[in-house]
């Protein structure tokens, strides 16, 4: 179904809030948003009492394939991830092989033609395999599809290789993904340093450790120019470092994902490996940070962070168990819940850091509910309740330290370039 007729559908988009609208998709692509649209041979979808918002954008997930199949794959992936709302992802590079070179770019591209409902944005890495050393021919990868550069979750420690990366992407109209931590202080830990990693007598990852290559990578983006952005940011810190650096004009964007603004490092007690993350899982006084950071615009984009793996991963000691979390389908109902909800955010505000500001980040023409844009979009209702149970996940990571977690939204129908997927039918 690419021909469809939405109707009557309160609409929200960075642009403000339009009632009883209708929408007119023809072949893909929105081609009328206006009131009392009447013409025959069309789908049509009753949206009344719904609330229809641009498809989301997730900025950092691990889609696994290829290399990692067992963990997620292309098809799980987004389907997992439409069903949260998200009509586009990304692809992080720490694949196998590693996504550096236009060889990989292109494999990933055309698989995901074939596999994917979603739409896919790959990564390309910074350095040849993610492995901090050797930087790759970023033109190529642009060239062949990449939207950004990163080496994923594998941080850079040498600043050199770093200064070398920032001076050559200075080049390129990307931005550049980092993720923030010393490893040589982190301890490579997923539990905060403080009361919690004491109590269980483990090592823990200090906010120092983030906040030190933070730091680095903001004086070197200042210093070449680059559009650099900041991922799953964690602590109160790290966000008035980013203000700071926002207030002194350099470039940077940054993102964190719902566990920084709803969990903390309590959560982790009784060596809960489900909430074993990096970075880890801060203090309540950082949960205040980040809600602060989102409500001045100091973080942009909320992402969904997901990080699959099996579970047999997973129920191991701490120090042993694999980090992440599966997230596709909670990301969206949970911020919601938390930040709508709890009136932090609008449901505009929300919107703009969860697709309109990625698209934007990305450079992407996406975000919008605008004629000559695909018909990417999302139905939700606002009067209905759901309970997170991961074993109906359609990720294959079926597991979540959310389950039983009540939200105060449900999403009813995923639209992706105008084909309809209705979560209410069996």
């Amino acid at each position: 179904m690419y021909n469809l007729l939405i109707k009557n559908g309160k609409i929200v988009t960075s642009e403000g809030t339009l009632l009883n609208t209708d929408i007119l998709i023809d072949g893909g692509k929105i081609s009328e948003v206006m009131p009392n649209i009447n013409i025959d041979g069309y789908y049509t979808i009753d949206a009344t009492d719904k609330i229809i918002i641009p498809g989301l954008i997730d900025m950092h997930c691990d889609i696994c394939e290829p290399g990692y199949e067992y963990r997620e794959s292309l098809v799980t992936a987004s389907l997992s991830a439409a069903r949260g709302g998200f009509t586009s992802i990304t692809c992080s590079p720490n694949t196998l092989p590693s996504i550096d070179n236009k060889t990989v770019v292109e494999y990933i591209k055309t698989k995901s033609e074939i596999d994917a409902v979603t739409h896919l944005f790959p990564y390309g890495s910074l350095t040849k395999e993610c492995r901090g050393t050797e930087l790759t021919e970023y033109g190529e990868m642009q060239l062949s599809g990449i939207v950004a550069l990163s080496d994923g979750d594998v941080p850079i420690q040498d600043n050199s290789v770093v200064k070398k990366i920032f001076r050559y992407a200075s080049m390129f109209d990307m931005p550049i993904i980092m993720h923030c931590e010393d490893t040589s202080i982190s301890n490579k830990s997923g539990i905060n340093e403080g009361y919690m990693a004491t109590k269980l007598g483990l090592k823990g990852f200090p906010v120092v450790a983030e906040t030190i290559h933070l730091a680095r990578n903001i004086f070197l983006a200042k210093e070449y120019g680059i559009n650099l952005h900041v991922t799953h940011v964690s602590s109160k810190e790290s966000v008035e470092l980013i203000r700071l650096a926002k207030d002194k004009g350099i470039s940077i964007t940054a993102e964190t994902s719902p566990r920084y603004f709803i969990l903390d490092e309590s959560n982790v007690d009784n060596y809960n490996t489900f909430a074993k993350i990096s970075p880890p899982l801060r203090t309540k006084e950082d949960i205040e940070g980040i809600i602060s950071g989102l409500k001045d615009g100091a973080i942009d984009v909320i992402s969904s962070d997901h990080k699959p793996n099996t579970i047999d991963s997973k129920l191991l000691e701490f120090d042993i168990a694999s980090f992440g979390m599966s997230t596709f389908e909670t990301a969206f109902k949970l911020s919601y819940t938390y930040l709508v909800q709890n009136g932090i955010l609008t449901l505009q505000e929300l919107v703009n850091k969860m697709s309109y500001n990625p698209a934007n980040v990305l450079g992407i023409n996406k975000g919008k509910i605008t004629p000559g844009y695909d018909a990417d979009l999302v139905m939700i209702d606002v009067n209905s309740k759901d309970v997170i149970n991961s074993k109906k996940f359609l990720s294959k990571a079926k597991y979540s330290v959310y389950d039983g977690y009540e939200t105060h939204v449900d999403i009813t129908n995923t639209i992706i370039q105008g084909k309809h997927y209705n979560y209410n039918e069996d």
